[in-house]
């Protein structure tokens, strides 16, 4: 098969697949074995989702949000030899560093980036409000906590998956410190990923008129996969409505080079809440994006996505599939 879009990157022979059913004429399809992790899926566990996984040496690790029956939200390390089949610590993870940041008031909905040889965390942080906590292993037995990215309020935080012109990106969406009725995507650069300026706007919210389901808000996904035409965002969209936010995921193209320009973008969106396991939770409806795992040789694509703030889903797409549905209904 000849491939128009090459993602750059390695090669992910035992990426999670399954072929795209006959009768699916969307550009993602979903895992017919969803929910792949359910909601007591630790020993004290209220729901496990908006979680990220990474290729680990042979198989698959992970950071996870698993929210407890306190309904304290914290992070927490698995692993999995295929990337479906997952174990989860039943004890969150222990970061070390300074006190002031390694504090836990709450840690939720995590990234994951690998960059060289070291594995970086980043997620929404609780310090006076939500800002973006950045760590990093090198094992996934021992986490060592940076400082916090920016000053409250902040969610969303994704790190590009190399240096950019020599600096370190990262996307971000300044918010509010409650369930923020509003939100746009801005990339900043840092050299040492402790101090982070040059923050520049990436794409916002779209009229109601032209694509309603991305109208109230806008977040980064997962880290952004490289690819011959630029970086693959993929980003959650929401729309206001009376029966509260519904959660929708779209994507976007940026530069290589300058990733604050945008090159294309989805008018419609790539998969919504339309399964039970979707629409029915602690949260209904919503759709949430949160890791890919990509194959350069095949171009197949792999999405770890919370369901309903509840549980943990993955579909399945192809760099190609959805680049050519992009560019045929963009904005």
């Amino acid at each position: 098969m000849i491939f128009m879009t090459k993602i750059i990157g390695d090669a992910l022979p035992n990426i999670p697949w399954q072929d795209k059913p006959t009768a699916c004429h969307e550009p993602i399809w979903r895992y017919s074995g969803n929910p792949i992790i359910q909601r007591h899926g630790t020993v004290i566990a209220n729901s496990i989702f908006n979680s990220a996984v990474v290729p680990f040496k042979d198989s698959f690790a992970g950071v996870f949000r698993c929210d407890d029956r306190a309904v304290t939200m914290n992070l927490y390390v698995g692993f999995s030899s295929d990337g479906l089949d997952w174990e989860i610590s039943d004890t969150p993870i222990v970061f070390s560093g300074e006190k002031a940041v390694t504090a836990v008031e709450y840690r939720y909905d995590p990234r994951v980036t690998k960059i060289g040889d070291r594995y970086y965390i980043t997620w929404c942080n609780g310090y006076h409000g939500p800002t973006i906590g950045i760590g990093y292993t090198d094992d996934f037995k021992h986490f060592v906590q940076l400082e916090n990215a920016f000053l409250p309020f902040n969610r969303n935080g994704v790190l590009f998956p190399r240096k950019i012109r020599g600096n370190y990106y990262l996307l971000s969406r300044p918010s509010d410190n409650g369930h923020t009725p509003f939100g746009d995507i801005f990339v900043s650069e840092s050299t040492d990923l402790v101090y982070w300026g040059r923050h520049r706007f990436v794409f916002g919210t779209a009229p109601f008129a032209s694509s309603g389901w991305q109208c109230t808000k806008v977040g980064a996904g997962p880290v952004p996969i490289e690819t011959s035409e630029g970086w693959l965002l993929l980003y959650h969209g929401v729309i206001n409505t009376c029966n509260g936010f519904v959660y929708r995921m779209g994507a976007a193209l940026l530069d290589r080079e300058h990733p604050d320009q945008v090159l294309c973008r989805t008018k419609y969106y790539i998969m919504g809440p339309e399964m039970p396991y979707e629409q029915c939770g602690d949260v209904p409806n919503v759709v949430f994006p949160c890791a890919a795992l990509a194959d350069a040789n095949t171009g197949r694509i792999a999405i770890y996505y919370g369901c309903a703030d509840t549980v943990t889903g993955v579909a399945f797409t192809t760099v190609d599939e959805l680049i050519s549905f992009m560019k045929s209904h963009s904005i």
